[in-house]
């Protein structure tokens, strides 16, 4: 499958592979996440006979973002919809991850009345693999994410710039890798600004908890997100957040109470967030054990697998 691919024989030929697959498995439920798996799995699994079909929405993706929260306004987003509204009639029950993307799907008439929808709080985080990391003594910034301009990639630099000229010994450190969506930035821009200083670039991590442990301040930018994984990583690590007031974010992040919202696109208004923090370091520990808090009470993955299976009627 070619996750970011637009070839319609290739996205074809990957449907027919499904539907062979299943023939063949002749599995009770399908359980599909991210745009394709949902579109081709689920019109592969229903073209099978697969009694149940479960699509999961973890974020509306380039398809939608290039164009904005509308997603009216590209080539793409058009032809994603039109597949979404077959796929999802298709289905047998629908999950979202946050209630913005519920409601946008609901006015592009994308959802069936017939079919039920359901919402949970993201994926989940196993707090047992993320526990609570001491701090360093110099409070640094993380950003973990693919490297494309949608998850505020730009705007993260930008606050590196103005926050490092008055806090020279806070490092912005970026852990992710260059992705083939159209968005991505160039290695060359991403050469420029490890040569500037402006961020320490860790490349793709196996595994990110060494990379927390080593900041104080977790910042995802994004414009849009389904629930996102790295925030809650960091908020099961005990690490203050800065993201942004957009769909999935928000979900996060109570302002002032476990971190701080900003708005999207605003390398200034990010600059400013990541500044007061570091003006009041107490607050730096406050919102991390806040973080952690909510973390066990709402997005634990136990809870969330619990929710899935059980709407799944799996048990």
């Amino acid at each position: 499958m070619q996750r970011a691919g637009l070839n319609p024989v290739a996205d074809l030929r990957t449907l027919l592979a499904l539907w062979r697959l299943f023939r063949e498995v002749r599995p009770d439920v399908l359980f599909a996440y991210t745009i394709k798996p949902v579109i081709y799995g689920t019109l592969a699994a229903a073209l099978a006979g697969v009694r149940h079909r479960v699509a999961m929405i973890t974020g509306l993706g380039y398809a939608f973002t290039a164009g904005g929260a509308s997603g009216r306004r590209t080539l793409a987003a058009v032809i994603a919809r039109g597949l979404y509204r077959i796929a999802l009639r298709r289905s047998t029950q629908v999950i979202f991850q946050n209630p913005d993307d519920r409601d946008l799907f609901g006015s592009l008439g994308l959802l069936d009345p017939r079919v039920p929808v359901n919402l949970v709080a993201g994926s989940g985080i196993d707090t047992a693999a993320f526990v609570p990391l001491p701090l360093a003594a110099q409070p640094h910034c993380l950003m973990i994410a693919r490297l494309v301009r949608d998850k505020g990639v730009m705007e993260y630099v930008e606050a590196a710039r103005i926050v490092r000229q008055l806090h020279p010994a806070v490092r912005f450190r970026l852990a992710g890798w260059i992705d083939e969506n159209p968005t991505a930035v160039s290695q060359a821009q991403l050469d420029g600004w490890i040569a500037e200083g402006s961020i320490e670039f860790l490349g793709r991590l196996q595994d990110v908890r060494p990379a927390l442990a080593d900041c104080a301040i977790y910042v995802l930018p994004s414009y849009r997100e389904g629930t996102p994984r790295t925030v809650l990583e960091a908020m099961a690590c005990a690490r203050a957040v800065v993201t942004t007031d957009a769909p999935g974010c928000r979900e996060t992040v109570v302002d002032g109470d476990n971190g701080h919202l900003v708005p999207v696109a605003d390398g200034r208004a990010l600059a400013q967030a990541i500044l007061g923090m570091l003006g009041r370091p107490a607050l730096i520990s406050q919102f991390g054990a806040r973080g952690r808090q909510i973390a066990e009470e709402k997005f634990d993955v136990r809870k969330i697998n619990r929710q899935l299976i059980e709407g799944m009627q799996l048990r």
